[in-house]
């Protein structure tokens, strides 16, 4: 199974999908992994847009924010927004019989800003939270792409 194309700027997410992918089918066993070269078919995935979107804000001055200077506004999660295409295609003339879109999207807690010293935004935290989440819904969109690629098995 070729690794999926990321057409987006977020970096090493191809390799979730590609495993997640390859997982789904060696635990179904409709279909076996193995090399390209001794496959009738091929099936390839690209990773078309990932969007992270600010959700819910926390303004200052209520009494949720007591700590942050008047005119704040932070975001408190974010929501993450994916789209994915898979496709199969006979190897020996490269027809597609297969074709389907899938988009997923999920929201974490954005990094909290409380009491200076005491905690800050953490931009590791939210990379870690991205990727984690990036995971999840890799899981989550290949195993629905598994069952409509397989239904008719």
């Amino acid at each position: 199974m070729p690794i999926f194309k990321n057409k987006t700027q977020e970096t090493g997410i191809e390799v979730a999908f590609t495993n997640s992918l390859a997982q789904e089918f060696q635990r179904s066993r409709i279909a076996r992994v193995v090399d390209n070269s001794l496959s009738e078919v091929a099936v390839i995935g690209s990773i078309d847009s990932v969007q992270y979107l600010p959700g819910a804000k926390r303004v200052a001055g209520d009494s949720s924010t007591p700590y942050l200077p008047l005119g704040t506004v932070i975001a408190s999660e974010y929501r993450i927004l994916l789209q994915v295409t898979v496709k199969v295609v006979r190897q020996a003339d490269g027809t597609e019989l297969w074709s389907g879109s899938f988009s997923g999207e999920r929201t974490y807690a954005a990094p909290q800003v409380t009491l200076a010293g005491v905690n800050s935004v953490n931009p590791l935290y939210n990379l870690s939270a991205r990727r984690q989440n990036i995971d999840v819904m890799a899981n989550d969109i290949m195993a629905e792409a598994h069952d409509r690629i397989t239904e008719n098995f």
